[in-house]
């Protein structure tokens, strides 16, 4: 059976932090108490996780990622004792990637000592701009010298795969104070950018109250001229916001393009299995858990769980489930696993996508369905020709 299925990864959420963001959509809270409850919410998720073991399906966990939240509020003996206990119910494996998020108003030394002890070898940091003025428009608790030193530290503490956030389309941020985080962003010789363009997405309180953000033209400028200078220093570009040195994208991520399985604990998290019907068929079920922080260690002691919510998806809705991730990729994706995942026929598709081709959003790849440097910024247009009937 598990060698019939994808790769399987974890994601754990920690919903804590200590200040909501105003551009922030993810599932965190401030923590009404000033200690956070870590022995409960240890408890907690070593049980969601029990509650979902038959799902893993006898498979390796090849990924794990710690997100937020600010997952590094909690100590390293957590940690510690998390992967312990992961590692009592499934079994890792030997090249297993750990990625913990970290903000740097959160960090020192000893703690990113801690972390590397308990087994996590990748740090992803929210550093979002070195500025002072962005960082505060942003709602960020560090300064563009903590996030200096949160890199020297952890680099002492012996990670060698760091990741750095930043952002871009800053309020009132210009193209040259755009690109002057990148150039601080790379003078700390990061294996892993990811670079995005902030958005105002619902419930948040810029969607509520939008700050100026930069012109149109002015987006496109540092949108150009910033994928330029990453290339040109060697971060290839491997998914719509993602730089990486060779060799050290996030693996994590990757499967999640490549429509792998994860499962999702802690409050909030997500999880997408794949289970195989009689007839050889591939399903797939997304799975939600209780988001209130409150209300998930509640459900440690309810016969109902942790499960908030779960959804099959159907066979009509594969098509355009499997773009929406594989179409981010900038290698593309092979039409026989386009096939496998989705069991429509690669003609069908091609048929479909004859108007994408006349619009330049695809490249003309044999056996292959991938994105043209267009198609991966209009990707909603593209998405839209493959799931049109």
């Amino acid at each position: 059976m598990a060698d019939q299925l994808p790769p399987l990864s974890l994601y754990i959420h920690t919903p804590w932090c200590v200040r909501k963001c105003p551009y922030c959509d993810f599932n965190s809270h401030e923590p009404d108490a000033s200690e956070l409850p870590e022995a409960a919410y240890l408890a907690a998720l070593l049980s969601d996780l029990d509650s979902d073991l038959s799902l893993a399906s006898g498979r390796t966990i090849q990924t794990i990622f710690i997100g937020g939240g600010t997952p590094s509020l909690m100590s390293p003996g957590f940690y510690r004792q998390l992967f312990d206990g992961i590692r009592q119910r499934l079994p890792f494996s030997s090249t297993i990637e750990i990625t913990l998020e970290a903000n740097p108003g959160t960090t020192e030394q000893q703690r990113f000592i801690g972390y590397r002890e308990a087994g996590i070898n990748r740090l992803s940091l929210g550093v979002q701009s070195f500025r002072p003025e962005q960082l505060s428009a942003l709602g960020r608790i560090h300064s563009g010298q903590e996030a200096l030193t949160a890199v020297g530290e952890a680099r002492a503490a012996g990670f060698d795969n760091i990741n750095i956030d930043l952002m871009h389309g800053l309020p009132q941020q210009t193209p040259e104070q755009a690109m002057e985080d990148i150039e601080q962003a790379l003078a700390l010789h990061p294996e892993h950018l990811s670079w995005y363009q902030l958005t105002l997405e619902p419930n948040t309180a810029f969607f509520s109250h939008p700050p100026a953000l930069p012109e149109e033209e002015a987006l496109w400028d540092i949108q150009e001229a910033g994928h330029q200078r990453l290339e040109q220093a060697g971060l290839i570009r491997y998914e719509i916001s993602a730089y990486a040195r060779p060799g050290l994208q996030s693996r994590h991520n990757l499967n999640y393009w490549r429509f792998g399985d994860y499962l999702g604990i802690g409050a909030g998290a997500h999880g997408k299995l794949t289970h195989v019907s009689q007839q050889g068929e591939w399903q797939i079920e997304r799975r939600w858990k209780t988001r209130q922080p409150d209300a998930y260690l509640r459900r440690a002691n309810d016969p109902r769980g942790f499960i908030a919510g779960k959804q099959l998806i159907e066979s009509p809705e594969l098509p355009l489930e499997f773009a929406m991730n594989a179409l981010r990729l900038t290698e593309g994706v092979a039409l026989n696993d386009w096939y496998a995942h989705t069991g429509q026929p690669p003609a069908l598709l091609l048929k479909r996508l004859q108007s994408a081709h006349e619009k330049g959003l695809l490249m003309e790849m044999p056996e292959k369905l991938r994105a043209s440097p267009q198609g991966l910024l209009f990707l909603n247009e593209l998405l839209a020709l493959i799931s049109e009937e």
